[in-house]
């Protein structure tokens, strides 16, 4: 069946139906219904068209998530635009190579990161019209810069502008292994029959509340925001603090009444551990959904038994199809299963096979690369035709697979069990790493002269990446002066967990480094 609708649809839909619902709960800040999201979205339209913003054009989000981030979302859709967030937490010159390389023509930016951006948009060339706003907060920060814009030049009222659903909707920047990341290009086609999956395996209502853990230039996000809009429900943002102290948390959950929980599982495995859950009451969670990494099983297992009542969903996907196969987790787990769940079976507005590395596919049982079409993926990444040649497998009767990257072995119940890489590529804290950048970030240190970074399997703290490094001449930095230096360099998710020191890295017979070698270091 073909999808029309677009994702500014899916608010408008809400306010015919809900107006008076609350649509976003910004804890410590305030509350907005659905008829005042969509007035505070029509403001941000009428000016970005004002100053010249046309369909087809993207806008980038430079801010904390509120209320006003996400007003500034559905803004930036009903020009016909598409949105780029960007991680308000990585370094200024990351997040300006970003804007500046999907040519934004205008970005939505708080003040306190503009001197920097301004900088490092500077070295790349002309900047883009920047939006400031003081700071974030229940959308009073945006409705004042929009009220002053106002004041000096009345930006008229504008339609909406109806979008088909092969037009870009976002770009969502992932890891890249040159040292750069590229932008992941999502319709709104991509996006809505994700949504409408959700929809029909969920079944949310009205009365739901969804926690939005995950930030916005992160795919999960996307059910957070858009699968919550389209039935009316709640959206309860959870903020940077909280996200990550499960004592903090914990409580949030309960108070809140969230009924659909979705995030990595390194948070999950916190609050089970640590965030002393059977003091409150989860009476209102009928759903725990996670993605992004796998979940050691004894985590799952002691959270299961302190959260019975709801269903528990593994759901997997890279960020170029967003979730592609899911696995509902069993009520029980045995207390012998040390292994983790499968990633189950393909989502149904999709579909799926398993190649080798000649592009054939393989039996039942035997392990292949992962590959996805449909509705669901991506439409390239941007300013990389070649790359994104290279991401699909045609086929001659013309079908075109996404390769996902991932080795994956289908059992006899028709579900897939997640092997491992193909390439260098980890999931850590949720989050998509490609372990050739933080080497491209590293060797920006002046005085390290080689760096390889590993993945290490922790049963504790899940993946752990190592850096080996060696130094040129001169005094060895300290471990503390290169995890400063990194946090500058690189997203917080990106800095190593471990540092090891050489004189010199292991090399195979062509004179590259040899991984497997480091792969044996204590």
């Amino acid at each position: 069946m073909m999808i029309k609708c677009a994702l500014q649809d899916l608010l408008a839909n809400a306010v015919r139906l809900y107006p008076q619902n609350i649509a976003i709960d910004e804890p410590g800040h305030g509350t907005v219904t659905y008829a005042e999201l969509a007035q505070l979205s029509d403001r941000v339209r009428d000016r970005l068209c004002f100053i010249g913003v046309e369909p087809g054009d993207r806008i980038g989000i430079y801010m904390r998530k509120s209320i006003d981030a996400i007003a500034a979302v559905f803004g930036i859709l009903k020009t016909g635009a598409a949105y780029v967030p960007v991680d308000p937490n990585a370094p200024a010159a990351r997040n300006a190579y970003i804007l500046n390389n999907c040519a934004v023509r205008a970005a939505i930016v708080e003040k306190r990161f503009e001197l920097r951006l301004q900088e490092e948009l500077g070295k790349l060339g002309p900047p883009p019209s920047l939006l400031l706003l003081d700071r974030t907060g229940a959308g009073e920060p945006l409705r004042a810069t929009l009220d002053l814009e106002d004041s000096l030049r009345h930006a008229p009222t504008v339609e909406t502008t109806t979008a088909d659903p092969d037009e870009l909707a976002y770009i969502l920047y992932t890891s890249g292994s040159t040292g750069r990341p590229k932008g992941v290009m999502l319709s709104h086609l991509n996006a809505v029959s994700f949504v409408n999956w959700c929809s029909e395996v969920f079944e949310p209502t009205d009365k739901d509340c969804f926690s939005s853990h995950a930030p916005l230039h992160f795919d999960l996000s996307i059910l957070d925001l858009y699968v919550s809009l389209k039935h009316g429900a709640r959206l309860v943002l959870i903020g940077e603090e909280a996200s990550k102290e499960p004592l903090r948390l914990a409580p949030l959950i309960a108070e809140k009444r969230i009924s659909i929980w979705y995030s990595a599982p390194s948070i999950l495995s916190l609050l089970a551990q640590y965030g002393g859950l059977e003091r409150h009451d989860y009476s209102a969670l009928r759903l725990v959904l996670f993605a992004g990494e796998v979940f050691p099983i004894k985590h799952l297992r002691l959270l299961k038994s302190l959260l019975p009542k709801p269903r528990y969903f593994n759901l997997y996907g890279p960020t170029e199809t967003n979730v592609c196969t899911s696995y509902e987790i069993p009520k029980d787990i045995p207390e012998d299963r040390t292994v983790p769940f499968p990633i189950g079976e393909t989502c149904s507005h999709l579909q799926s096979v398993v190649l080798d590395e000649n592009g054939s596919g393989v039996p039942v049982g035997q392990e292949g690369e992962l590959c996805i079409r449909g509705s669901g993926v991506m439409q390239g990444y941007w300013n990389l035709p070649e790359h994104s040649a290279r991401s699909f497998h045609a086929e001659s009767g013309g079908k075109s697979w996404y390769k996902t990257g991932d080795l994956v072995v289908e059992d006899q119940e028709g579900n897939y069990i997640f092997v491992g890489r193909r390439d260098r590529m980890v999931k850590r804290r949720g989050y998509r790493v490609e372990l050739g950048e933080i080497e491209a970030g590293l060797y920006r240190h002046p005085n390290i002269k080689e760096a390889a970074v590993i993945a290490v399997a922790n049963e504790e703290a899940g993946v752990q990446i190592k850096a080996i490094l060696s130094y040129r001449e001169g005094k060895r930095a300290s471990v503390i002066e290169l995890k400063r230096f990194c946090a500058e360099n690189l997203p917080l998710y990106m800095v190593p967990d471990l540092f090891h020191f050489l004189e010199s890295l292991p090399k195979t017979s062509t004179d590259k480094i040899d991984y497997q070698k480091l792969l044996e270091i204590k």
